[in-house]
């Protein structure tokens, strides 16, 4: 067996690094007793929205955790699609859905572009890929190594768009940038062999933010001065915890994001939560990044969508979000 083949030497890292783990041993002890509160009481709701002929000028379905379909001027953007049950190397153990996919693969309009945001296993699924590449002929944006996965699971070389931070590429009439991000990278054992990212869709009027996978840093307000202010961002809330406290935002460091990356104005703009009540990844309840969300948005003025599983939102109108978690307990 060739090591040099299956142990890159390249490694990737954080402008501004993570702290590391704290305290590991009661973090064990957390993650052996506490993870069972992160499972809902009752079923979570979905929903089955219509999917228009025609892409939108601004739209967002959310299928669940960091998978959506963006629409940017009459164009449709796959984000981080997983639809597999579990997020693990291993389809008998690992975190398995808290709900079910809200509608098959299959049944999704035709796609643009799937953009992945790094190579976790709960962003970026074997199965679904290769599903999606017999079903569908667009092309995958990754960041710069995430390419090696795609060819490895018979994905073709000219359908594969690798990209490092600042670099675009266009899908029609979209720019669509990878971006900084502050997480990590890496299947199984080998740490940050992989670039991680965050990205822009932008149109000649709108644009849009997905983030992905990160932690707060000063990233965003960078971002925003090379590519703000946004209509609309999707932000992860869900599966923080102090003792990982830079490589997943909660909720109320989400609004804050919002804020740098609307450079400074917290009222410009929707945000729309993503990476909570889909896989169980953390300690806190299954519903309170959301409701930490809600909360932290109201006293910036921020205005926020949060729609069900497989619920279609129009951003330029999004209404009043009803707090479809209660009683889920």
């Amino acid at each position: 067996m060739d090591l040099a083949k299956l142990i890159p030497t390249q490694r990737f890292s954080n402008t501004e690094p993570a702290r590391p783990v704290v305290d590991a041993p009661s973090m064990l002890g957390a993650l052996l007793t506490g993870r069972r509160r992160g499972y809902p009481a009752r079923p979570v709701p979905l929903a089955s929205s219509p999917v228009p002929k025609e892409a939108a000028e601004l739209a967002v379905t959310w299928y669940g955790h960091a998978s959506a379909m963006i629409e940017v001027e009459g164009h449709r953007v796959l984000v981080d699609p997983v639809w597999s049950n579990r997020v693990s190397p291993s389809s008998l153990v690992g975190p398995s859905r808290l709900h079910p996919v809200p509608v098959a693969l299959e049944k999704l309009p035709p796609i643009d572009a799937v953009v992945i945001s790094h190579d976790h296993y709960d962003h970026l699924d074997k199965s679904t890929i290769r599903r999606l590449a017999r079903t569908q002929s667009m092309p995958f944006l990754v960041p710069l190594g995430v390419g090696e996965h795609l060819r490895g699971w018979g994905i073709a070389e000219d359908r594969i768009v690798e990209l490092e931070w600042e670099k675009s590429t266009s899908i029609g009439d979209l720019t669509v940038t990878c971006t900084e991000a502050r997480h990590f990278s890496g299947r199984w054992l080998i740490r940050n062999p992989t670039l991680w990212a965050s990205w822009v869709i932008a149109g000649q009027d709108r644009s849009v933010y997905f983030g992905g996978d990160t932690g707060y840093g000063k990233c965003f307000a960078e971002i925003a001065g090379r590519h703000g202010p946004f209509d609309a961002t999707l932000l992860p809330i869900g599966a923080y915890d102090v003792h990982w406290p830079d490589i997943h935002m909660n909720p109320e460091e989400a609004v804050a994001a919002h804020t740098d990356l609307n450079l400074g104005d917290a009222s410009r703009g929707v945000l729309l939560p993503i990476h909570w009540a889909t896989f169980n990844l953390a300690l806190h309840r299954w519903d309170e990044p959301v409701r930490r969300l809600v909360a932290a948005a109201k006293d910036a003025g921020t205005a926020i969508a949060v729609p069900r599983p497989g619920e279609r939102v129009d951003l330029r109108e999004p209404g009043t979000s009803d707090s479809w978690w209660d009683g889920i307990g």
